[in-house]
This record gives C-alpha cells, sequence and structure tokens, in this order.
C-alpha cells in the first residue's frame, strides 16, 4: 500500500509561521503579491520562487534554505575576490538580513522548465482574487502504488474557484525530448497516462488532501477559498516555450500521432497564458 497523498498544516504550525519575523516582514507580502508561491505539505510549509524552493518551515527547524542559496557573500570585497579573501567568507545566517540576495541566488538555479512554470504560478496564484481559475499547488508528488515504485510528481494542480474543481497539468518545454518521438509514441504520453491512473484510483484521498491544503491557505492568509468537490480525470500536457516557426511542427499529423489519448493544451508564451482558456480549450487528440 503506498503512502497517503497528505497536504495538511496543523494549527500549531500555522501560528507558529505566523509568529515569524521572516514572514511578517518579507514571505507575506511576497506571497500576496505573486512573487512568492506558498504551498502547503504534511506538516510543513514550501515558499518556492522562480522555479526553485527558497525556503522550508517546520516545526523542527523553522526556516531552511539550501545551501546553495545561502552562500551570500559580504558586498564589501566587490564583485572580484582574491584568494586571500577567500579565507574570510562565511555563509551569512540571517534570512531576514539577506532575504533578497538569498532569492537573487535561488533564482540562477532553476533549470528551463521549472523557471518556465514559475512563470505560471507566479501570475495566477490562489491568492489572486481577480481570477476564477488559480494555481493550486505544484510539484504534486504521488507516492507510487506501481512494483517500479517511482514517485509521480505532477506540475501544476489547477483550481476553478467557480466549479470547485480540481484539474492536474503536467508542464513541458517545447525543447523537452520526452514530448518528442521519431516512431511510436513520445515518453511523456506513459507518463500522463500512469498520471491518470494514480488520480483516478486516488479521488477521495486527494479531496480530502486539498480539503485541508485550503482550510491552511485560508488560514494563514485570512482568505475565502471554496473547498473542493471534484477532480476532472484527464491530466493535461500543457507544451510551452516556442516560437511561431516552431509551432506548426507541434501541430503536424506527425506529432499528433505520438499523442493519442492526450488531453493537450499548447501556449508559446507561457506568462500569457489564462487557465481558464486552458481548461476549455485543452483537446484529447
Amino acid at each position: 500500500m503506498s503512502a497517503l497523498f497528505t497536504r495538511k498544516a496543523s494549527g500549531t504550525l500555522i501560528s507558529k509561521l505566523k509568529e515569524e519575523a521572516l514572514f511578517n516582514s518579507r514571505l507575506m507580502d511576497d506571497c500576496l503579491k505573486e512573487r512568492l508561491f506558498l504551498a502547503i505539505r504534511n506538516e510543513n510549509i514550501d515558499f518556492y520562487y522562480k522555479g526553485g524552493r527558497l525556503f522550508e518551515f517546520d516545526l523542527k527547524d523553522s526556516f531552511k534554505t539550501h545551501i546553495k542559496y545561502a552562500a551570500v557573500i559580504d558586498p564589501s570585497h566587490g564583485d572580484y575576490l582574491s584568494q586571500d579573501a577567500l579565507s574570510d567568507l562565511e555563509i551569512k545566517p540571517d534570512f531576514l538580513e539577506h532575504y533578497e540576495r538569498i532569492k537573487e541566488n535561488c533564482s540562477k538555479y532553476s533549470g528551463i522548465e521549472a523557471a518556465g512554470v514559475s512563470k505560471i504560478y507566479h501570475g495566477n496564484s490562489y491568492l489572486n482574487e481577480s481570477k476564477d481559475v488559480v494555481i493550486l499547488d505544484i510539484e504534486a508528488a504521488f507516492a507510487s502504488f506501481s512494483m517500479n515504485k517511482k514517485t509521480d510528481r505532477v506540475d501544476i494542480v489547477v483550481y476553478d474557484k467557480n466549479s470547485c474543481k480540481l484539474v492536474f497539468a503536467e508542464a513541458k518545454h517545447y525543447s523537452n525530448p520526452e514530448i518528442w518521438a521519431s516512431t511510436g509514441t513520445a515518453e511523456v504520453v506513459s507518463q500522463v497516462k500512469r498520471y491518470k491512473t494514480q488520480i483516478r484510483k486516488r479521488k477521495s484521498e486527494i479531496l480530502k488532501a486539498y480539503t485541508e491544503y485550503i482550510y491552511a491557505v485560508n488560514r494563514i492568509f485570512n482568505c475565502n477559498l471554496p473547498l473542493p468537490l471534484e477532480i476532472d480525470d484527464e491530466v493535461i500536457l500543457l507544451v510551452f516555450g516556442f516560437d511561431s516557426k516552431q509551432r506548426s511542427k507541434l501541430s503536424d499529423k506527425d506529432f499528433k500521432a505520438t499523442m493519442t489519448g492526450v488531453k493537450r493544451y499548447i501556449i508559446g508564451n507561457q506568462a500569457r497564458i489564462n487557465l481558464g482558456d486552458m481548461l476549455r480549450n485543452a483537446k484529447v487528440i
């Protein structure tokens, strides 16, 4: 039996977060302005920035960041360092004081796909009150119940606040070889079908998890997101990051033949995506 899919933050965890100076003075405002994306996990909270996980927060350690983001060099050294100056360098311990530099470091390590997905969630957060269709979660990881023990990690969880429906989407950059196949079926097709199997078999579990998720974000941000009622059976394959010349290749019959049975939506500039349009216009090939 696989591990349960869980999205929960206890009242104790939320209360501790809301007492933190880093959250109150920097993180909360950046979340509300969609510069950061807060995601609930299982008794921990992640903060994402431009495709990277900027901070993790839990009861044991409070805030943590990756060492490669925390290596903030004192600017008094200038732009260039001598070998002797290296011995004076240290990792700066104050997340609040060096917040902007840590964010800058975080933005430098994201791959093209993660950075591309970030352009979607930074403009379509569940905290955006002007939009009816929003991003509720990212990097939704399911412990596999299959024999290969592989963890399934779906890129985006879309939420229609009017219908209270969850829709999962897998995002691929045009350059990703998984969407191309010279013959037969592209690798991403089996990936999407595996995700669909996971989601269909675990609907009640997923609905419960995202009910807890919304309870948590409503309490953190004093908002009033409606609770989820249903989950779409299909997983959308979102292909992005192409120009007008490359678009034709995504529409030719040979490419479509490799995508049989997949619900697909394509957009060149993902920063301009309208999630409502994506839900309405994604088509099964």
